[in-house]
This record gives C-alpha cells, structure tokens and sequence, in this order.
C-alpha cells in the first residue's frame, strides 16, 4: 500500500513538471515567432510595419553629434579618410546630391573637404566652368558650374580628374563649396562655409579652430 502511494506520487510530480517546463518555454517560443512576424511584416510592408519605429543600430550612430575636432590636429600632406555620414546639398530648392559614399580630406588649420561621388547628384545639371587651380598634393583641379532650371552656381563644384596617387580614389568625385548653393548638410547638421570664399571646406559644430580663410590667415 505505501509503496502504491510513492509510485503515484512520483507521477503527480513528473507530470507537475513538465506542465511548469512547457509553461516557461512556450511563451519563449511565442515571443521570438512573434518577432520573426513583426521582423517579416515590416520587411513585406504588412500591416505590423509600425515595429520599425525602432531605428537600426546604424542609423542611432549615425544621429549621434559628431566627435570634436581640431583642425590644428589634422595632418599636413593632408589625410584622406572615407566619410560614415550622410552628406546632402540642396540647390534651387530641392536636393541635388546625397550619399554616404563620400570622401574627406582633411590638411591642418582648413575644415574637412567632402567628396561626393558622380553619381549622388541627380536633378542639376553639371557644366564645365572656366578656370582651374593646382594643389601640391592632389593635383589640377576642375570646376564645375551647377544650374537648376534657370538658376546656376558658378564655379560652384570642383574634382581632380587625374589625382595624384596618393589620392587616386577621389578621381571624378565633386566637392562643393557651401556658400554658393542653397545649403549642405553633414547628418543633417547644415554646415557653414569655409571663411575667405575660396576654400571649399564645410565647418560643422564640432569642429575647432581658427580656420584658413580668416582674416590674417594668408600666411599660414
């Protein structure tokens, strides 16, 4: 008789636990099929496309306010460097380029020059304009004329269709300067223009100076 009780008891207790084993897996399992749906409906567009609410991990960096810098710290040759964020020019009141394959050089005491890649503008017409420079370390520079409809921005662009080795990936990417178009924007941060109206560089809030371009900055 006592050895019936402890044979029952034991099947109470093994079924008691597996009924406790199933409750903790199955919501478990529930939650990560859920997430698989919501993960599918937002790739599908379905009705569950409001989960995207949350950004990417990527796009939360990105967002983030951009490291200081001092321009006295950049290097002198000049360093190029590949650009994470996303870069946008607007001209004639609508966007003309945005990439975020971009380039930027950066040389001491002058704000980063960024270099976007031909085919992020649309929408503008590129045309050649007179003129040309010559930099040391990159090499003859071209410029580029930008019109929209019937607005244009002399001069506005310029690229290096034969760079120097050292800068080789910058062949045909445009920079342009800021203060001849309508606005340019670092992550959308609109940048200021480089002081002196020569230079191109774009200055963004994080950035220390002084700056080439400034009153008294010829010798540097």
């Amino acid at each position: 008789m006592l050895a019936a009780r402890r044979r029952r008891t034991r099947r109470l207790g093994c079924r008691q636990a597996v009924r406790n084993e199933c409750r903790s897996v199955v919501p478990l399992a529930g939650a990560r099929i859920g997430a698989g749906l919501r993960q599918a409906a937002v790739a599908g567009g379905g009705p569950m496309a409001p989960a995207a609410c949350h950004p990417p991990a990527q796009a939360q960096l990105r967002a983030m306010p951009l490291p200081p810098e001092n321009v006295w710290d950049y290097p002198r040759p000049p360093r190029l460097e590949r650009v994470p964020q996303r870069l946008r020019i607007d001209f004639a009141g609508r966007t003309v380029a945005g990439t975020t394959a971009a380039w930027r050089v950066l040389e001491t005491s002058y704000p980063p020059a960024y270099y976007l890649p031909p085919g992020s503008f649309s929408g503008c017409a590129l045309e050649p304009a007179p003129g040309g420079s010559l930099c040391e370390w990159k090499g003859r520079a071209r410029y580029w004329t930008l019109r929209v409809g019937d607005r244009r921005a002399e001069a506005a662009a310029w690229s290096y269709p034969a760079p120097t080795p050292a800068f080789a990936p910058l062949r045909d990417h445009l920079a342009v300067h800021a203060g001849r178009v309508d606005a340019c924007f670092v992550d959308g941060e609109q940048v200021r223009p480089q002081p002196g109206g020569f230079y191109g560089g774009w200055i963004t809030a994080n950035l220390i100076g002084p700056f080439k371009g400034m009153p008294g900055s010829a010798g540097w």
